[in-house]
């Protein structure tokens, strides 16, 4: 196996008594799509700036693309792209002009500058639109002029925060399109985070953080098997005294929330007929399912991911896209 691309070990970082990152150790692959899910507060965001280099840790290491990033935070900055969870590029420029200006900053020779910035406009198709002042443009294309931006200096790893936020499916599936052909051109590696559980499906592996520690680390497939079994889904007006029963009778634990509880099982087919033997309360619906990401999302912090990031984590990124404007 080759040397990991992003690699972290001890990491911590405190903000007076408060600890965001309790030591995190992670290592991720060259040309992996790389996943990082957490509740709003759990040390997702800071863990990332520490990466791109936003802010310091407090203790422990984390390399980047072969960099220290607390050594040679510049050189880490140059082997990375960045697309940002709020919206950063300029809407009076064109798309052109945006990349125009990208690629100044980072220091393009201006002999390659129009053929990667033709090359970027074509690979998310907005070679047509290219001259067009990007306040013209809908949420999906800034999107995608976003990601050409963030891969126009070829870097080695490309940090997506939220990148199809509030988008719709189709669109969000068309970007998908894009980042899983880029992966395979241009052999970049992809770190995101993404508050839809569907979008980490795409991941190779997925590291869950809760409370500034990885909680779990590994593919889809493995994380869902720690769930196990089925789950199922009762629907009642009464849930808490569902969930006693249900406890009582078969000593499985239920998750209630807003008028419905889970509970997981090996046999679906098996345990339902039993538990309306058991049930002396009505019930409105029974459903059964395969574990999904979501069921390990909740099984392991207690908490449902919702979209959307917390203040701080928009903030932290607002700071990012005003930083990469003027160090380079």
């Amino acid at each position: 196996m080759s040397d990991p691309v992003i690699s972290v070990r001890g990491l911590v970082k405190g903000y007076g008594r408060v600890e965001a990152v309790r030591g995190i150790d992670l290592d991720v692959q060259p040309g992996e799509v790389f996943g990082f899910l957490g509740p709003n507060g759990a040390g997702k965001s800071t863990t990332i700036s520490i990466l791109c280099t936003l802010i310091k840790p407090t203790a422990g290491t984390a390399h980047v693309a072969g960099v220290d990033v607390m050594r040679h935070p510049a050189t880490v900055r140059s082997r990375i792209g960045l697309v940002f969870q709020d919206p950063s590029l300029d809407g009076q420029l064109t798309g052109r002009e945006n990349l125009e200006f990208h690629a100044f900053l980072y220091g393009l020779a201006a002999a390659t500058r129009k053929q990667r910035i033709d090359d970027a406009l074509a690979m998310v198709e907005l070679t047509e639109r290219a001259n067009s002042p990007v306040i013209t443009y809908s949420g999906g294309m800034r999107r995608r002029l976003e990601i050409a931006r963030g891969i126009l200096h070829y870097p080695e790893v490309l940090f997506l925060d939220e990148p199809t936020l509030g988008l719709d499916p189709q669109t969000r599936q068309r970007i998908w399109e894009y980042l899983h052909g880029l992966r395979r051109r241009e052999h970049i590696t992809i770190f995101m985070t993404t508050h839809y559980m569907d979008e980490a499906e795409f991941c190779d592996r997925i590291a869950i953080i809760d409370s500034g520690r990885i909680v779990a680390l590994g593919t889809p497939a493995e994380l869902k098997s720690m769930v196990g079994g089925d789950v199922v889904t009762i629907t009642a007006q009464e849930p808490q005294t569902v969930a006693a029963e249900v406890h009582r009778a078969f000593g499985i634990d239920a998750h209630v929330d807003d008028g419905s509880l889970r509970v997981e099982v090996q046999d679906s087919a098996g345990f339902m007929p039993r538990l309306f033997a058991e049930l002396s309360v009505p019930v409105t619906a029974v459903s059964a399912r395969r574990p999904s990401l979501d069921d390990v999302f909740l099984k392991l912090t207690g908490r449902a991911i919702r979209e959307g990031g917390g203040d701080s984590a928009r903030e932290q990124w607002r700071q990012m896209g005003r930083l990469w404007g003027g160090r380079r």
